[in-house]
């Protein structure tokens, strides 16, 4: 699937989200009550204080901690913060939607008692965190940037701030972010935090190196098993799928309830060929974290493999998926904006994504799935503008190069579109079950370029018009 921080991919959250990838970030300031006993809720504050990611029963342990202090100490506003950020994290990284309202009152708990205009940084952090784990990257980016004006030497305000920033497409504030932030802080996390953002910017190789770097750094479990799940990422991406698979499997594991790591086994398993044990995959990852983006990927897979009628389940999963996930306040518009496009409602994809678009998300993912959605419900000029934005930006996804590759083909554009759709296949030849046959169909189509060379350069000829086509709307949207 795409490459927006999904809450896998979560990050994806990320969340983002980010918050998708599971990272705690806010910093205690010392105050919010006695600190918790050895144990897992001690390892889990730990975690918080360095920005490292914590286990499912670590949080756990910490929520059970602090909501028994505060049962006897209900000013304390600093716990408050430390409790709702802590269901934030659960509910995003373990999809446990039900967190995120317990996380909304915490927060607003501890600004009742000590409000963000008075200097209230963790809850601000909480805030951050909640709506990146909601896909509301705009709230959450008000959030990190007010958190930055109170503690500008904090550095986990830099980690809410580049996830924030790279939801909403604000691309060079993510690097002015990772700057500061390695500026005040040297650790493992700044180390693992780079890697995502270089990986996002195209620079494999130094993406690698880091992510190696975070490997060897990781303090516990949970952290090696993060940044593990990050080089099998990297491996599937550069169409590696057996190291993928090895890389999976050590962060599995130390942290069986990774669930981004086993949807990344299931999708390097079918890459290997090896269908029914990634089928096996998608059904562990779902019985467990019932994710929208984990059902589209295996009825995609069982479709590719012909059966049909499983597959039509997986996608009616998709939609009862987005369904709970919405009634706790989570945005699902790019999941549902992906389904529509390809197995649904073009037009229903073009409309929902379209009202992201103009609410300010205008990430990389969100582009490239506009484009595709216009280009589905047959408007390939409008299309072709996000298409070339999500190409644009240095991230090397083989699904947004074939997206572009067909809008350029259905244009005339077949120059351009044998460079987009070979660019695909050379990055990840197998990086869809059902789009991967089929970018080797087009290009086959396409055939060889013209022996004495492209007759036009860029591209833009046979538009007949001066730059990317489209309505007046949408040109400026996709500039925007």
């Amino acid at each position: 699937m795409g490459t927006e921080r999904m809450k896998n991919a979560a990050v994806a959250a990320l969340v983002v989200a980010t918050l998708v990838g599971g990272v705690f970030m806010l910093v205690p300031d010392g105050g919010g009550g006695p600190p918790p006993a050895p144990g897992p809720a001690a390892r889990a504050l730990t975690a918080a204080a360095t920005g490292a990611p914590a286990s499912r029963a670590e949080l756990t342990a910490l929520i059970g901690e602090r909501s028994g202090w505060l049962r006897e100490h209900p000013d304390d506003s600093e716990s408050w913060a430390v409790l709702g950020t802590a269901y934030a994290e659960r509910g995003a990284r373990y999809a446990v939607w039900a967190d995120l309202p317990r996380a909304q009152r915490a927060l607003d708990s501890s600004l009742g008692v000590h409000p963000a205009a008075e200097g209230n940084t963790e809850a601000l952090l909480g805030l951050a965190a909640l709506a990146g784990a909601r896909e509301d990257f705009t709230a959450a980016r008000e959030h990190a940037v007010a958190a930055q004006k109170q503690r500008p030497r904090r550095w986990t305000v830099y980690r809410a701030l580049i996830d924030a920033q790279g939801g909403v497409g604000a691309h060079k504030a993510v690097h002015s972010a990772l700057d500061r932030l390695t500026e005040l802080y040297q650790g493992p996390q700044a180390r693992a935090l780079a890697a995502q953002v270089y990986r996002d910017r195209g620079w494999r190789e130094d993406a690698l190196a880091t992510a190696h770097d975070a490997v060897a750094d990781a303090a516990g479990a949970a952290e090696r098993a993060v940044a593990l799940r990050r080089l099998g990422d990297l491996a599937w991406e550069r169409g590696e799928p057996g190291e993928a698979v090895a890389a999976y499997e050590g962060a599995l594991r130390l942290d069986p309830e990774l669930h981004p790591a086993r949807a990344g086994r299931a999708r390097s398993l079918a890459a290997l060929g090896r269908f029914e044990a990634a089928l096996r995959e998608y059904r562990a990852a779902r019985a467990r974290f019932p994710l929208a983006e984990y059902a589209l990927e295996a009825g995609e897979l069982l479709e590719s493999l012909g059966r049909r009628p499983e597959a039509e389940e997986e996608y009616a999963a998709v939609l009862t998926a987005a369904e709970r996930a919405e009634r706790y306040g989570v945005g699902q518009e790019l999941v549902r904006g992906r389904y529509e496009a390809d197995h649904g409602d073009p037009e229903e994809a073009v409309r929902r994504l379209t009202e992201v678009w103009e609410a300010g998300r205008r990430s990389l993912g969100v582009a490239d799935a506009l484009g595709w959605a216009l280009y589905r419900a047959g408007r390939p000029r409008e299309a072709l503008p996000y298409a070339k934005r999500a190409t644009k930006e240095g991230l090397r996804s083989p699904l947004f190069s074939y997206h572009r590759g067909q809008i350029e083909r259905a244009l005339g554009l077949y120059g351009p579109s044998r460079r987009s759709i070979g660019t695909a296949l050379r990055v990840n030849p197998y990086f869809s079950p059902l789009l991967a046959p089929a970018a080797r169909s087009a290009l086959t189509s396409l055939g060889e370029p013209p022996a004495r060379g492209p007759r036009r350069m860029t591209g833009r000829e046979s538009l007949n018009v001066p730059g990317a086509a489209g309505s007046r709307s949408t040109r400026g949207a996709a500039s925007g």
